[in-house]
C-alpha cells in the first residue's frame, strides 16, 4: 500500500491569496493600513462551516529577500538562501514596522472577524456561541481570547480555552473538545469533552508570527513563517465524533526548534510529569500551557536547521500516527466496519519535506492514507494550518466521513486523533 499526496504541480501559477475571487478583503485602519482577507467555507450536509484568512503584505519567493535584508540588515548568503517552492511555500504575509500596540490592535481584529465570520459560515449567531477554543505561539496579551471574544459579541459566559502548544495549538484544541479520555481533560478541573458535547463551539488557531519572528533575526524561521489564522465551527458528538486519538510529548532536548514562551509558565521540567501546566482560574477560562526549550539568546525563536526538524517531526510523528491507525483498526473490527477507511489526513503544514518524509515512513508498514498539501500561500502558520487544511477541504466531506487530523509542533507535541463527520444537529 502506499500514500498519496498531493504534490505541487509544476510550473503551476499560485495566485496570492488576496487575489482569490472567493476572498473578502478588508483594510484595517491601523499605520498606513493593514490588507486583511478572510474566505469562509460551509458544508450544510455535515453542519460544518469557518473562515481562514491572513493578514499583512504579501511577499513571495523573490520579493521575500527585500523583507529579509530590511530585518537583518544584509542580504542573506547564497548558502542561506532556502529553496521554499520545494519545501511547498511560494506567498506568506508578514506585517513589519508596526509598534507593539499596533500589532495587538491588528491581531485583535483579526480574531475579532474570524470569529464572527466563523460563526456565521457555520449558521450561527455570535452569541449563540457556547465555548472558544484557540491555539496560539505566541499571543500578543494572555487576555487576548477574551478580547476578541467580547468584541466578537460571544456571551461572557461562554468557556474561553486557549492552547499554548506551538503548531500543534489547534489540534489540540479540536482534540480537547472531543475526547473525554485525553489525559489532559482527566487533569484539569473541566473536562472540556464532557462539557461541550452538543455544544455550539468555535475552534482554531490565530497565528500573528510575523510580530515575533521579523524581531528573531533568525535566518531559517524568516524564511518558513508568516501570519495565519482558521477557525472552525463544530457541535461535539454531532458534527464531529470523536473515534480514537492520542497525544504525546517529546521534551526537545537540543533546542532544534527554540521557542520563547510569551504565556505564563513556570519554566520548570519534572521527571514523570506532563510538559503541559493546566491554569483554571474560573469555570469559563482555562490555558494549556507547553513547556518549551526556550532560545538561549532571549529571541523569540532559533531554528537549528531544517533538517534537524524534519528528522524530530518525522521520527516521532511517524510513529504517533502509526499507534492511532493501529487503534482506529481495531475500533473498526470491534464494530463490524472493516471496510470503512479513513477519508483524508489533515498534516500540519509544517513543510512539504517533513511531510513527504512521514509518507515515506508510514508506506513502510502499510499504512494507506491521502495527506493533500493545500496551503501554498502563507508559509508555516503554525497552528492555524490544520484548520486552513481542514477548511480548504471541507466541501468535498460527505456525511460518515472518518477523517484523521495529524497536529506536531516545537516543544514537541503532537496530536492524532480520527474523526467522524456527522449530519447537522436538527
Amino acid at each position: 500500500m502506499t500514500i498519496t499526496m498531493n504534490f505541487i504541480e509544476e510550473n503551476k501559477v499560485i495566485v496570492p491569496f488576496f487575489d482569490r475571487p472567493t476572498v473578502t478583503m478588508h483594510e484595517i485602519p491601523i499605520g498606513n493600513g493593514v490588507p486583511f482577507g478572510i474566505e469562509r467555507i460551509s458544508n450544510p450536509d455535515i453542519g460544518i462551516g469557518g473562515a481562514y484568512g491572513t493578514w499583512g503584505k504579501s511577499y513571495d519567493n523573490v520579493t521575500l529577500a527585500d523583507l529579509i535584508e530590511e530585518s537583518l540588515g544584509a542580504p542573506l548568503n547564497e548558502d542561506e538562501r532556502m529553496d521554499l517552492a520545494p519545501l511547498g511555500f511560494i506567498h506568506r504575509h508578514h506585517l513589519p514596522g508596526l509598534s507593539d500596540e499596533e500589532q495587538i490592535e491588528t491581531e485583535v481584529t483579526v480574531g475579532t472577524r474570524l470569529l464572527q465570520d466563523a460563526a456565521n459560515a457555520s449558521g450561527w449567531e455570535a452569541e449563540e456561541v457556547d465555548a472558544v477554543l484557540i491555539g496560539l505561539s505566541g499571543p500578543p496579551t494572555n487576555d487576548y481570547i477574551d478580547l476578541i471574544s467580547d468584541r466578537a459579541g460571544i456571551r461572557k459566559d461562554a468557556m474561553k480555552v486557549t492552547v499554548h502548544k506551538a503548531c500543534d495549538g489547534s489540534a489540540g484544541a479540536l482534540h480537547l473538545a472531543l475526547n473525554p479520555d485525553l489525559a489532559y481533560n482527566k487533569r484539569s478541573q473541566t473536562n472540556l469533552a464532557e462539557v461541550l458535547s452538543g455544544k455550539k463551539v468555535l475552534v482554531g488557531g490565530i497565528e500573528g508570527l510575523s510580530r515575533f519572528v521579523y524581531k528573531s533575526k533568525d535566518k531559517n524561521a524568516l524564511q518558513l513563517f508568516g501570519n495565519g489564522a482558521g477557525v472552525i465551527g463544530v457541535i461535539p458528538g454531532e458534527t464531529m465524533q470523536f473515534l480514537v486519538g492520542k497525544t504525546h510529548e517529546v521534551f526537545d532536548e537540543q533546542g532544534v526548534l527554540a521557542v520563547h514562551m510569551y504565556y505564563p509558565h513556570s519554566g520548570q521540567r519534572i521527571a514523570g510529569q506532563s510538559l503541559v501546566e493546566i491554569t483554571q482560574d474560573d469555570e469559563n477560562h482555562i490555558r494549556f500551557a507547553g513547556l518549551m526549550n526556550e532560545p538561549k539568546s532571549g529571541a523569540p525563536v532559533e531554528m537549528a536547521g531544517n533538517m534537524g526538524m524534519v528528522k524530530l517531526f518525522v521520527r516521532n510523528g511517524a510513529q504517533v500516527v502509526r499507534d492511532v491507525y493501529q487503534a482506529y483498526r481495531e475500533k473498526m473490527s470491534q464494530v463490524g466496519s472493516i471496510g470503512k477507511s479513513i477519508e483524508v489526513a489533515i498534516v500540519h503544514h509544517a513543510n512539504l519535506k517533513i511531510n513527504s518524509l512521514k509518507q515515506k515512513t508510514l508506506s513502510k508498514y502499510g499504512i494507506e492514507l491521502r495527506m493533500p498539501w493545500v496551503i501554498q500561500e502563507f508559509g508555516n502558520v503554525s497552528a492555524a494550518s490544520n484548520m486552513i487544511a481542514f477548511l480548504r477541504e471541507l466541501p468535498s466531506f460527505k456525511p460518515g466521513d472518518h477523517i484523521l487530523i495529524d497536529g506536531f509542533g516545537a516543544g514537541t507535541y503532537y496530536d492524532v486523533f480520527v474523526v467522524s463527520l456527522g449530519e447537522p444537529s436538527r
